[in-house]
């Protein structure tokens, strides 16, 4: 997500979360360790990337239509019921 941008709809603020790596946590550790900070996404989760994935391949696939309804029910565990 590039600073400064301005985008057409929430959807494509999703992804290219920021990588941050670790220093003092890792001191003396061999590797480099990176952390993905999802938090930056719209709703501050993963699921973030799962829920537009699913949506786009539903409009993609002639399932979901313009007009239609959805209902999430749970996101908990990203569980869908």
């Amino acid at each position: 997500m590039a600073r400064g941008r301005i985008y057409d709809d929430i959807t494509q603020t999703i992804g290219n979360t920021p990588l941050i790596r670790l220093r003092r946590l890792t001191e003396g550790v061999a590797a480099e360790v990176v952390i993905k900070h999802e938090g930056f996404n719209p709703y501050s989760s993963v699921k973030d990337r799962i829920g537009v994935a699913m949506i786009e391949d539903a409009l993609e696939r002639g399932v979901l239509k313009p007009g239609m309804t959805i209902v999430e029910p749970t996101s908990g565990n990203t569980g869908i019921g």
